[in-house]
């Protein structure tokens, strides 16, 4: 390659060398800021399904200890309940792809359930039939909460793992970030490279003539 070449190369390189490495900074930044919405997005999906996950178990927990001392944790059981229906539909409207629609419809059909049984319950409670009570508690209501919980657990264990998904593509996204960054540092190093060269080249060629005109 001749001396003329080697420059206006140079010159192209060192024209478009920044240019390269700003589309490129400015590609893995985009990329780096979608993937970071995605992992607090996934994060926050999270809250919900544990909010169902710990509220399953405590009014369950609730409406046992009011079978057992006569009534008086009931207040305590209606508070756990309507605080699980707040949550279910926070989640209802946050929750909406397929799967997670599936498993909270499932479990909003076997919550109601479980409250029209608890009504009876309750009645059966104030008329001081305690065999029906536990026949209601151990039987139909027990297997109504396993299933509210084992779905509950689902859901959150289903959040769990698109949250870490997306954690592992932010993850991937900063390390193509970093290659990207790396092959632009070195396609810059040899740029220099070039101008040194040329630059010598150059130098050479002036002490060159200088020799032949003395």
């Amino acid at each position: 390659m001749t001396i003329r070449a080697k420059l206006y190369v140079a010159i192209l390189l060192t024209v478009i060398g920044p240019v390269i490495t700003i589309a490129v900074a400015l590609h893995g930044m985009g990329r780096l800021g979608d993937r970071f919405d995605e992992v607090q997005e996934r994060s926050q999906r999270q809250a919900p399904a544990l909010d169902l996950k710990f509220g399953v178990t405590d009014f369950n927990g609730w409406q046992t200890a009011y079978g057992y001392d006569d009534g008086a944790s009931r207040p305590r059981f209606e508070r756990s309940v309507r605080q699980f229906q707040a949550d279910l539909g926070a989640a209802r409207n946050e929750l909406t792809d397929p799967r997670e629609a599936r498993l909270l419809n499932e479990i909003r059909v076997r919550y109601a359930r479980f409250l029209q049984l608890d009504a009876q319950a309750y009645a059966a409670l104030q008329r001081g039939d305690d065999a029906r009570v536990k026949q209601i508690f151990l039987g139909p209501e027990l297997r109504l909460f396993d299933s509210m919980a084992s779905r509950a657990e689902e859901l959150a264990s289903y959040e769990a793992r698109g949250a870490t998904a997306t954690e592992k593509a932010f993850d991937d996204a900063r390390e193509d970030s970093r290659r990207g960054l790396i092959a632009v540092g070195l396609g810059a190093a040899l740029v220099i490279v070039l101008l040194l060269v040329t630059a010598g080249d150059i130098a050479r060629l002036a002490i060159e003539g200088h020799r032949v005109r003395e």
